[in-house]
């Protein structure tokens, strides 16, 4: 990844990147190897954000986005920042988030990230411990999304920090934990409350046959999702 203005060296020769470059610009390293500008998309994010421990995988993002619908102009409140690349997903689809890192040297680097992922304005990343926060929250918020080992003691607050019809999504990668999470859910009368282990397997054609294949990580953790459905009577 490199950065309008400046310079990389490659096998084929220095690239000097103009200042005013644009998506779809052709440009020549300094042995006369083009090589095109193309704007930065999430699978690009993933790979190229600076990291601070091990990101939420694309497919659990995937799946947090798809069995919530979280979309332009909702609110997001997040904890357990890290690399930040599930808070540049959404920031991304225009999901304004709030996200919070306990750690000070991560946050820094999220914030960072997030200056890459061309967010900054949609995602305000905060250093501190969420459960230290909620009093100060207005709550109203669309989307509450957990990464943390505390998540279920967050998760007891969200009848507060949800809109009506908002969602929860927390990650775990112990089924201990999610567990915990599932019963707190339900301790404040969130609905649809579902658990789901994120199995993925790529894979592998040659000329022998085709099979799954042997290597990269099949399983990643769990997503535990429930909704807030207040009674209107």
């Amino acid at each position: 990844m490199l950065a309008p203005g400046e310079t990389q060296e490659t096998d084929l020769g220095v690239i000097e990147l103009p200042a005013d470059v644009t998506p779809g610009t052709v440009v020549e390293t300094h042995l006369g190897e083009p090589f095109e500008v193309r704007r930065l998309r999430g699978p690009d994010l993933f790979d190229h954000l600076e990291r601070t421990g091990a990101p939420m995988m694309p497919r659990d993002i995937g799946l947090v986005i798809g069995h919530t619908g979280v979309a332009s102009d909702d609110r997001a409140l997040d904890a357990g920042t890290g690399t930040g690349v599930l808070a540049a997903y959404l920031g991304r689809l225009g999901v304004e988030v709030t996200t919070y890192e306990r750690d000070p040297e991560f946050a820094a680097v999220a914030r960072k990230n997030m200056a890459t992922a061309g967010v900054t304005d949609r995602v305000d990343v905060r250093t501190g411990d969420l459960t230290d926060e909620l009093d100060t929250l207005d709550g109203g918020y669309d989307l509450l999304t957990l990464d943390t080992g505390d998540a279920a003691a967050v998760v007891e607050h969200a009848d507060e920090l949800l809109a009506p019809g908002g969602f929860l999504a927390v990650y775990s990668p112990f089924i201990e934990s999610a567990r915990e999470c599932v019963e707190a859910a339900r301790s404040v009368g969130l609905t649809e409350v579902e658990t789901l282990e994120t199995i993925q397997r790529r894979m592998d054609f040659d000329d022998r046959g085709s099979r799954p294949s042997t290597a990269g990580v099949g399983h990643t953790g769990y997503l535990v999702f429930a909704r807030f459905l207040p009674d209107i009577g």
